[in-house]
This record gives structure tokens, sequence and C-alpha cells, in this order.
């Protein structure tokens, strides 16, 4: 499964457009919600081939938008990648939950849009094997 749709949600303007796009410009078709409630409804509406979740999010967090898409009893969102992308420190035992869950685990501040992209070109290669 090739990676082509991407759903960012992210409530940082700045960084939401600079994901947005540098992924558009490498010719993903993205989709960006600014808020957690918004986000949960795309991600169970429409079926995306990575999700970009941000933790700290107006309305309903990203640690919440997980659990709710993908916890131990039910995965809505089988066909799908998910990287968790934050700046919030979090103690071990959450971030590891969410690791279990999720298929990356990023600090913002760390990644630059090459950066991003070249993670989703190492997702993407992974789930075609």
């Amino acid at each position: 499964m090739a990676i082509h749709t991407v759903l960012v949600i992210e409530d940082d303007r700045f960084i939401g457009e600079m994901y947005v796009r540098s992924l558009s410009k490498s010719g993903y078709e993205v989709d960006w919600m600014v808020d957690g409630n918004d986000g949960l409804v795309a991600a169970r509406n429409k079926a995306y081939d990575l999700i970009i979740l941000d933790i700290m999010l107006p309305e309903r967090r990203g640690n919440e938008i997980l659990d709710a898409l993908r916890n131990d009893t039910e995965d809505l969102i089988p066909n799908s990648k998910v990287l968790i992308m934050t700046n919030f420190e979090q103690d071990d035992e959450s971030r590891m939950a969410m690791q279990y869950r999720a298929d990356g685990y990023l600090i913002k501040a760390e990644i630059t849009p090459r950066k991003l992209l070249e993670i989703i070109a190492e997702l993407d290669a992974v789930s075609a094997k």
C-alpha cells in the first residue's frame, strides 16, 4: 500500500501550513484539520494512508483521538499509518502506550519538512514489503 492521502491534525497554523505545503508539493493529497474533534471526524469518514497527529490540540487531545481510532479492542484505521508529532514532554508510560498504537513518534522541533518527507518515504517502503 503506497502512501498517497494524508490527514494532518495540527493546530499550529505555521507548522500545519508548512506540512501541507511540503506534502502537497511532493504529490500527496492532503487534508488539514486544526482541532481534535474535526480531526477525529475526518479520520473516521475517509480512509487515509497516513495520519499526522499532534498531541496538544483544542477540543480533543491527540492521545484521545488515537484511542478512539486504534485501541485494544478495535482498529478503525487498519490501512492507515499514524505519525505522532509533538513538542509536549510526556512521561515514559504515556509515550510508550502511544508508540505501541502508532507507526512513529516524532518531536516537532527535530523535524524539518525534508526530514518528514524522508520518514514518510521510509514508512512507505516498509509498508510495500
